[in-house]
C-alpha cells in the first residue's frame, strides 16, 4: 500500500510557499494548464495570509509566473453556498490589487484561478471545468476575435486571453480506480488520495512524492501537521454531528407534535405542523452547537445549513449572543 503524504492544503501553508519547492507547483499547473509553468514568485496578500486561526480550512497561494499571470490556487473544504460568487470577488480584488494608479487598462494582469473542492459544488458530471470568457454573436453566433494591431500590441491572439481563466477541481467526482485519460489526473489522483504511485509520469510528481513524505518533514513540522489534520477532522465532525443531532431531534419533536396535533385536529395537518416546527428546532439547535462548539461566524453558519444569514443572526441574539 502507498504511504499517504501530506495533504496538498496544508503543503500550501508551509512548504510550497518556499522557493526550493516551486518546481511541485509548476509542475501541477504546467500539466493543468498544457503549457511550461515558471514560478517567479509568491506574493503575500492581504487574500492569502494565513489567520490567526491556524485550524481554517480554507486555505490558498498567490503564485506569479514567468509570464507576469497572477495564479491564485485556493482549496476549499467547508461547503460554501454562495462559492461561485466568491472567486468572482477574489479574481476582482486581484485584478485591481494589481494595477497601479494611472496605468493604462492594457497593463491589467492576466488571472488563473484554480479551486479544489472537496464538497458538492454545483450540478455537473465531471470532476475538472474550465470557465473563460468569450464574447459570442447573437444573431451570426461567430466569436469576436483581436484585430491584428491588437494581437501585436498586446501579444495575444485571442480575446479571452485578456479575461480571468477559471478552473474548478471537484476532487469527489474524481474515480480513483479509472484508467487516467491525461497526466493531470495522476494529480488529482494525489489531491483526492493522498498518495502517488511508483509509475506515475506527471511533470515533477515524483518531486512531490519525495518532500511532500510525512517521514521527511522535521518533529516540530510534523507536529504541526497532525494538529492541522486533526482541527479539520474536528471542525468537519462538529458540522456533521450539529447536523445530525438537529435532525434527530427535530424529526423526534416534530413527530411527538404531529401526533399530539393529528388526534385533535387530523393527522395530516399535524403531522405536517409538527414536522414544521422541528425542522425549526433543528435548525436553531444546530446553529447554536456550530458558533459555541467549533467558533464558526454567523455568516460560515448560514452557509454550511444553507440558510437566511439575519435568520441565524437573529438566532444567536436571542440566546443571548451580541454579533
Amino acid at each position: 500500500m502507498e504511504r499517504k503524504l501530506i495533504s496538498f492544503d496544508w503543503a500550501i501553508k508551509r512548504i510550497l510557499r518556499d522557493k526550493a519547492n516551486f518546481d511541485i507547483l509548476e509542475g501541477f499547473l504546467s500539466e493543468l494548464l498544457h503549457e511550461d509553468i515558471t514560478i517567479e514568485d509568491i506574493i503575500e496578500s492581504e487574500s492569502n495570509k494565513e489567520t490567526e486561526r491556524d485550524k481554517s480550512n480554507r486555505v490558498d497561494i498567490l503564485a506569479k509566473d514567468s509570464k507576469g499571470a497572477l495564479i491564485l490556487i485556493e482549496v476549499q473544504y467547508e461547503r460554501e453556498f454562495d462559492f461561485f460568487h466568491r472567486i468572482l470577488y477574489g479574481t476582482s480584488r486581484l485584478i485591481t490589487q494589481f494595477i497601479k494608479e494611472g496605468e493604462s487598462y492594457g497593463k491589467i494582469k492576466k488571472v488563473i484561478t484554480v479551486s479544489i473542492v472537496y464538497f458538492e459544488l454545483g450540478i455537473g458530471e465531471d470532476y475538472l471545468y474550465k470557465g473563460i470568457t468569450q464574447f459570442r454573436g447573437v444573431h451570426k453566433k461567430d466569436i469576436l476575435r483581436l484585430t491584428k494591431s491588437q494581437q501585436k500590441q498586446f501579444h495575444l491572439t485571442n480575446v479571452d486571453e485578456i479575461f480571468p481563466e477559471h478552473y474548478i477541481i471537484r476532487t469527489g467526482k474524481f474515480d480513483e480506480n479509472q484508467e487516467m485519460e491525461e497526466l493531470f489526473d495522476e494529480w488529482i489522483y494525489f489531491l483526492k488520495t493522498g498518495e502517488i504511485k511508483d509509475d506515475f509520469r506527471a511533470k515533477n510528481i515524483v518531486l512531490a512524492k519525495k518532500r511532500l513524505d510525512i517521514l521527511n518533514l522535521k518533529e516540530e513540522e510534523r507536529d504541526s501537521y497532525h494538529v492541522y489534520m486533526e482541527n479539520l477532522r474536528y471542525e468537519r465532525s462538529l458540522v456533521e454531528t450539529a447536523l445530525f443531532d438537529g435532525m434527530e431531534k427535530g424529526m423526534e419533536k416534530g413527530m411527538e407534535k404531529g401526533m399530539e396535533k393529528g388526534m385533535e385536529k387530523g393527522m395530516e395537518k399535524g403531522m405536517e405542523k409538527g414536522m414544521e416546527k422541528g425542522v425549526d428546532k433543528m435548525k436553531r439547535e444546530s446553529i447554536i452547537k456550530l458558533y459555541k462548539r467549533a467558533g464558526m461566524k454567523a455568516e460560515s453558519i448560514a452557509n454550511v445549513l444553507e440558510l437566511e444569514i439575519d435568520f441565524v443572526i437573529d438566532v444567536l441574539k436571542e440566546e443571548g449572543i451580541q454579533i
